[in-house]
């Protein structure tokens, strides 16, 4: 099934995202690779692509799990979490219609 893992970040989150950006993108990558990750990425703070020194709001990943307790188990174990640049993390199933 799959699930959705809402990752909401912290005040000034960007150094905390830095330092640990190489190990957070491995864990996506590790989806794609396994075939299970529907879209990830980051919510700028502002309208714009580029949020420079504004940052992120939080991260937002759609993959498959076998059960909501794995995804909320491999969501917990992200460095983005452990690192402080995520003050919190939801994850809910997703029920995919469009596309």
């Amino acid at each position: 099934m799959l699930y959705v893992i809402n990752g909401r970040d912290t005040e000034d989150s960007l150094p905390a995202r830095a330092g640990a950006r190489e190990q957070h993108l491995g864990r996506i990558r590790a989806l794609v690779e396994e075939g299970r990750l529907v879209l990830a990425g980051p919510m700028p703070a502002i309208d714009a692509e580029e949020p420079g020194p504004a940052g992120f709001s939080g991260s937002l990943i759609v993959a498959e799990f076998d059960s909501l307790i794995d995804a909320r188990t491999w969501a917990d174990a992200d460095p983005y979490l452990a690192s402080g640049a995520w003050a919190s993390v939801e994850v809910r199933p997703f029920l995919q219609v469009l596309p």
